[in-house]
């Protein structure tokens, strides 16, 4: 029997980009969740016009991390067995969703995880990340390398696949964009199998913010270490990462 794929896409205020992205979704796969994280833009009522999706929407927006969430609740809920995740803003694309479920679904290779990566090999079609969110992935990346004894490129990747019964095990409680790290720290302490997957490295001119004093970057890096450092300590683990954490 083939496995039952759902991809997922949270989505907020993205007007621009919404119907392009599920169309062009719709031609690689068949069952699609989209979870309004509250939008007020008209991304509602573009989103009604669509038909054959599931939809799930908060209200008021709650955040990224809540938006998957809900959507781990989703599959887990309606018993798919393989789970993709996927941004809405044109840096990922669809056709690479079957080849990343593919791997989850795989008895050989027995994985729990497999997290897309920009920075594990090279496209053509790949452009330069805004210095910042390079500078502040290297280091996470590294923290989570040397203190969880993970072997990572990229630790901020939205592009992801899960094995369904694996997610029943999580405890997700961040709702913002520090959720991954809480990710992180929760798949190490399950001894979770984790690949990853090269994908292109495509960011778009407009100019995302993660809201308030998260656009600075010294005070979003000092956000990650906090979110880390708690979710170790409810984890019962004993490491901690320092301030220089990742600077080797």
């Amino acid at each position: 029997m083939n496995p039952r794929i759902l991809t997922a896409v949270p989505v907020y205020n993205e007007v621009a980009h919404v119907f392009g992205v599920i169309a062009e979704l719709r031609r690689h796969v068949e069952d699609i969740l989209v979870v309004d994280d509250g939008s007020c833009d008209g991304t509602s009522d573009v989103l009604a016009d669509i038909s054959d999706i599931s939809i799930e929407r908060h209200e008021p927006n709650q955040g990224y991390g809540a938006a998957l969430r809900t959507a781990f609740q989703f599959a887990v809920e309606h018993e798919f067995d393989v789970l993709v995740t996927m941004d809405c803003d044109g840096q990922h694309q669809p056709h690479f969703v079957q080849q990343i479920a593919e791997l989850i679904s795989d008895p050989l290779q027995s994985t729990d995880m497999v997290s897309g990566s920009r920075y594990l090999s090279q496209f053509a079609d790949d452009n330069s990340a805004p210095e910042d969110r390079r500078q502040i992935n290297r280091r996470i990346t590294a923290c989570l390398n040397e203190k969880l004894g993970l072997q990572l490129t990229d630790a901020f990747c939205g592009f992801k696949a899960y094995r369904v019964a694996a997610l029943r095990d999580l405890q997700i409680s961040v709702n913002g964009y520090a959720m991954p790290l809480q990710l992180w720290v929760q798949a190490a302490a399950l001894n979770w199998r984790i690949t990853e997957f090269a994908v292109p490295r495509i960011y778009l001119p407009e100019e995302r913010s993660f809201g308030g004093s998260l656009d600075d970057p010294e005070a979003r890096l000092a956000y990650y270490l906090s979110v880390l450092n708690e979710e170790l300590e409810r984890q019962g683990m004993p490491q901690r990462f320092q301030a220089n954490c990742g600077q080797h």
